[in-house]
Formats: structure tokens, sequence, C-alpha cells
């Protein structure tokens, strides 16, 4: 998911639920604490720190970890990658012994030269953040989701093979995560046979992208828009479409990421993404089932929700056989899919290679229907 959102006022942090005064416990006696990072006063990252406590809840419940209970150390970094920086500092200060975060690309990016530059570095794993750059943000820098290189090429093939488009327009933020998924689409597009007429970049939440569609009026040849933004930039450009009577298939990542609440503006958008809630596996039934069951007026919960409890089930079963150590425990993750066996989740499998992205993830590809995100493909 895309990173740079408003820039914010610094953030403090909160023990959820335990005082600070207990970090400084024996690892043998005193809680596992891990930290929890993003922006939980937005739509996308306020279900990731819910299904944290879900998981905390649950994992508690059954004994901790070796008799241990768990706690987050939680710190809002309101999707702006200078308060990320501020929130990951203050986490491997405090001592936790792993970080589920962050989010956005950009808070992602920005954080993780302070967990792996710290004197002893932290596991960093983001439940979300897809720019192909975390790739080579350090050796402690996970990510459970697909990246863009995945994203976008996944997009790509459904264009071209199962809506049987061959020319279309790309309209992107110019940012780390615009560039990225704009490149792999476009690549890809045009592996398969397609022709990609114009590449746009803009700036800003809700960009004037009236010039760029114009032209695509003019031309009457675009068979598609790619809107490779956020979900405030993808619902100017429909708004902007429809004015001009333009009613082509608009597709995009996962950072459209909740563009199906934008009512019929919203219908008939492609978007991608790596997990739904409709997925139909018992562990997935039963992860959203306990969701709505602990948050009754909640949305069903997102991708970062989903992952994010993933990544606490997997760090109880790696800290519960290697132990607290930080370098331990990033060893430990690090093996998972490679010498150690892939976790299964309700995202699906887990599986990470040596640059710690997880490339057999699958992506799914659904179609903005009745206010719904209705999965049409799978790659």
């Amino acid at each position: 998911m895309n990173g740079l959102r408003r820039r914010l006022c610094a953030s403090a942090f909160v023990v959820l639920p335990v005082a600070a005064s207990l970090l400084a416990c024996s690892p043998r006696t005193g809680p596992v604490v891990i930290g929890l990072a993003g922006p939980f006063t937005d739509s996308v990252g306020a279900p990731m720190r819910r299904a944290a406590a879900l998981a905390v809840e649950q994992i508690n419940a059954a004994g901790g970890i070796n008799g241990q209970p768990v706690r987050l150390l939680i710190r809002d970094d309101y999707g702006d990658p200078d308060s990320a920086v501020n929130a990951a500092s203050a986490l491997e200060a405090a001592g936790v012994v792993a970080v589920i975060g962050h989010v956005y690309s950009g808070t992602s990016l920005a954080a993780a030269p302070v967990y792996n530059g710290a004197a002893r570095p932290v596991l960093q794993v983001s439940p979300s953040s897809s720019a192909p750059a975390l790739t080579g943000a350090g050796d402690y820098t996970f990510r459970t989701c697909p990246s863009d290189l995945q994203m976008g090429a996944a997009l790509a093939q459904f264009a071209a093979n199962r809506l049987g488009l061959t020319r279309g327009t790309i309209l992107y933020l110019n940012d780390e995560y615009g560039r990225g998924i704009r490149t792999t689409f476009a690549s890809e597009f045009s592996r398969q046979g397609g022709l990609i007429e114009d590449q746009a970049p803009y700036l800003g939440d809700a960009p004037d992208v009236g010039p760029y569609l114009d032209r695509i009026v003019r031309r009457k040849s675009s068979q598609f828009i790619f809107a490779g933004g956020n979900r405030s930039e993808a619902e100017a450009m429909l708004r902007a479409a429809h004015a001009r009577g333009l009613q082509l298939p608009f597709l995009g990542g996962d950072a459209l990421e909740g563009i199906e609440e934008s009512g019929a503006l919203a219908e008939g958008v492609y978007v991608s993404n790596a997990y739904l809630a409709s997925f139909d596996t018992p562990k997935n039934r039963a992860f959203v089932l306990d969701y709505l069951r602990k948050y009754p007026t909640a949305l069903p919960p997102n991708q970062p929700a989903a992952a994010t409890y993933d990544i606490l089930f997997m760090l109880r079963d790696v800290i519960a056989r290697v132990g607290t150590d930080r370098r331990a425990i990033r060893n430990a993750v690090a093996a998972i899919g490679q010498s150690a066996p892939p976790f299964e989740g309700v995202t699906g499998e887990i599986a990470f290679d040596a640059a710690g992205d997880v490339p057999r993830q699958r992506v799914i590809i659904g179609r903005v229907t009745g206010g719904r995100v209705v999965a049409v493909e799978e790659l």
C-alpha cells in the first residue's frame, strides 16, 4: 500500500494493556512485548489494531507463549513518514522483541533504517507494504503481502487475458508506490501484447486529471484506465470521468482499499488484493466470525487486519521455539518457507524467500459489485 499521507503532529505511544514499567521485567517472568505501528486513525489502519487486539486476547486465553502473556506496545504513525521514524525509534528503544508494521510503503521504508540500524536490530514485518523497494530495506525487514511486482503483473495479465483489452492509459501517483505499480503493470501489459497509450503522473489526494481524460475522450482508443494510486485519487478520477461521460473500466491495486464504500461511483472497478473477508476457508471463516463478534459495529476485516492477525500467531509460534532474543526471532522468521515449514494463516500460506518477500502469496482480482468486492480471478 502507498505510504505518503497527510503530515500530522508527532504521536504519543500507548501500551496496551500493560504499563510501560513492565517492559523492564525479566523475559522469563514478564510479558512478551511486541510493537505495533500503523495509521490507527484512518480507515485502513484501524482494523489492523482491532485484529491485533483480538489475536493477543486469543493467544493469552490459550496460555500465552510458554506461559508468558503477550502485550502490545502501540505507536500510531498517522500514515506519515516522519511520524513513522519517531514511532520506530520509540519501539526499538523500548525493547520490543519484534514490530508489526507499518501499513503503507512510504512509512515502512522510512522506518526500516531504524529497525535495521539499531545496535540490536529488531524484526519488522509489514502486513501490507507492497512497494518493490521494501525488498532491499534490510535484513530485518519482511512483508507478508505480495509486492507490486506481483500485483501490477496480475492486473496486467487479467486486463489482457480475461478482459481482452489491448490499449489503455495509466494515471499514477508520483511516489514510490505509484511509480512501482505503474512500471510493473506497463511492463507486463506490453509483454502480453498490449499498448499503453499514455503514462501520466500526478500529485495530491484529489488530482486534476481532467486534461488527461480529455485526451482519452478525443483519441477514443483507450479501452481502460489504470489508476496507480490511492482510493481518494481514484474517486477523483472516477468523478471526472463520469462528468465527461467516459465509461471505461478502471483498474487499480491494493491502495484502492475500501473504494467499494463509495457506492455507485465505484461500481465495476477492478482491484487487486491479497485477501478478501469472503475467503471460504475454515481458518478465515473462524477469524471473521470472531472479529465481528468482538467488533459488532465494524466492517469485515481488511487485508492489513487479517495479515496482522496472522503475523501475531506466526510470532507466537516462533518465540515459543527460540525465545525472545531479537536475532533469534529474525532468523527463525527468515527460515519460514525455506528450512522450516510455511505458516498457514487466514490469508493463506506465508513462505518467505531470501529477501523477506512472499512470492507464493496469491493475488486476488475483485470487481466492485453492489457495494462489495467480489473475487473474479485468483492469480
